[in-house]
């Protein structure tokens, strides 16, 4: 709802720019993944083409980006579990922080329970949401195409779209505003090309799973923000609000729209539920590589690397924290949301400067790639250009400056970690292998 607010209309074109980069990114990022098939991350890429640094500042800064993750979705399930109270009702700070913990717990029994356990919610959570947005796209095309008319009076028409101030009514300062928020909706795009990368047959999954991503953002964002700006006039929709759940609230269908509600709900702890997940994961694999502490690098009787994930949860269970101290949820949810899209801007960056290294370093694998990056090198650098725009972005608006203020800090620990902790006990390590021979 708040990049409705923010951009209108103009938040279609958002979609479609915001998504063209990404498909170039991880177009990248597979050509990288099976040009190397011993890669398992990118992780594993940035060690090898920049640098240990790179791999240590890649790792823990997509740990970090995840828990922030958290704590943003923290912020958004309570907002969405507003719909069912009384109007002019809100949770009190301690009912907030409250829920907070209880969404964190919940989170982290299903992933200490067992592996497996996680396919499958995310199976159904997935499966969930294409049936809700189709579902969406159906009874809003119908409303559309039959003239339906709201009990405000609004009526369903493709012209609602630009007949309310335009394509561009909030201008170039709405358009540039809107990509702040809509870049956070991309977050957790990379998983797609790392999974596919670990299924059996990465050559055929991962060039399909990637080549799919435009069709997805065509139909997940694109199609459905444009049916619902088509029902509802976009200057009808609320910023703190589902526009998905408005659509049928304003239709004056109260029944479709605590369905919609509960759909969007089990998205946000589908979301909760992937960055507990690859946290734990991520701190077991910098834990084999020496970047973390041997007891994220050890399995529970179920396989599960409990330690990481009690660890991240941890962190998570800030957002609870947060929620008693800032009970604006939309306020915390920009912060977190802000300080999270910036770190994950330049795990992005880094991502393809890797590229660009494979590029310099080895011509011949690019040579060889049956998957080969549409544009190569001139257009890796309209991808870190695109980057870099988005941080001036960040930049301009007061709310997620402060988040750019904070960031360096984070630089600052990880530097002081990666020269008094990792780089003595790689020089540790590499003298006992010395002496073993």
């Amino acid at each position: 709802g708040k990049t409705i607010s923010l951009a209108g209309p103009s938040i279609l074109f958002i979609y479609m720019i915001i998504g063209g980069m990404f498909f170039f990114l991880m177009r990248a990022m597979g050509e990288l993944l099976l040009a190397n098939l011993h890669y398992k991350s990118f992780v594993d890429m940035a060690h090898d083409l920049i640098g240990p640094w790179a791999g240590y500042y890649l790792g823990w800064t997509y740990w970090l980006g995840w828990v922030l993750v958290g704590i943003a979705d923290l912020s958004a399930v309570i907002n969405y579990l507003s719909f069912w109270l009384p109007d002019g009702a809100s949770f009190s700070p301690i009912q907030q922080a409250m829920i907070s913990a209880g969404c964190v717990l919940f989170v982290m029994g299903l992933n200490l329970l067992t592996v497996r356990l996680f396919g499958e919610i995310e199976f159904w959570f997935a499966l969930i949401k294409i049936l809700a947005i189709i579902g969406l796209i159906g009874v809003g095309g119908y409303m559309i195409f039959s003239h339906f008319q709201a009990p405000q009076g609004a009526v369903a028409s493709i012209s609602n779209v630009w007949s309310h101030g335009g394509l561009f009514p909030k201008g170039t300062e709405g358009f540039l505003a809107g990509f702040q928020i809509a870049v956070f909706a991309f977050v957790g795009v990379e998983l797609v090309g790392t999974t596919a990368a670990e299924t059996k047959d990465p050559q055929k999954n991962l060039p399909k799973a990637i080549n799919a991503i435009p069709v997805r953002i065509i139909l997940f964002y694109v199609l459905a923000l444009f049916i619902v700006m088509s029902v509802t006039p976009w200057d009808h929709i609320r910023a703190d609000k589902s526009p998905f759940v408005e659509l049928f609230l304003n239709a004056g269908i109260p029944v479709s729209a605590i369905i919609m509600n509960l759909v969007v709900l089990s998205s946000v702890m589908s979301s909760m539920n992937s960055g507990v997940f690859s946290t734990s994961r991520m701190l077991f694999g910098l834990s084999k590589d020496g970047q973390a502490p041997g007891a994220f690098g050890r399995l529970s009787k179920r396989a599960v690397p409990s330690n990481g994930l009690i660890f991240s949860c941890t962190f998570i269970m800030g957002g609870a924290v947060l929620q008693y101290f800032v009970p604006n949820t939309m306020e915390a949810f920009t912060l977190a949301s802000s300080l999270c899209v910036i770190l994950f801007i330049s795990v992005w960056s880094l991502i393809m400067v890797c590229y660009l290294r494979y590029r310099k370093l080895r011509p011949e694998l690019h040579e060889k790639s049956t998957f080969k990056m549409p544009g190569g090198i001139w257009m890796s650098y309209v991808v870190l250009a695109f980057m870099l725009f988005t941080l001036v972005i960040l930049a301009l608006e007061p709310d997620t400056l402060k988040a750019l203020y904070v960031s360096p800090v984070w630089l600052i620990i990880l530097g002081v970690t990666y020269h008094v902790l990792y780089k003595p006990r790689m020089k540790r390590l590499g003298r006992e292998l010395v002496n073993d021979h």
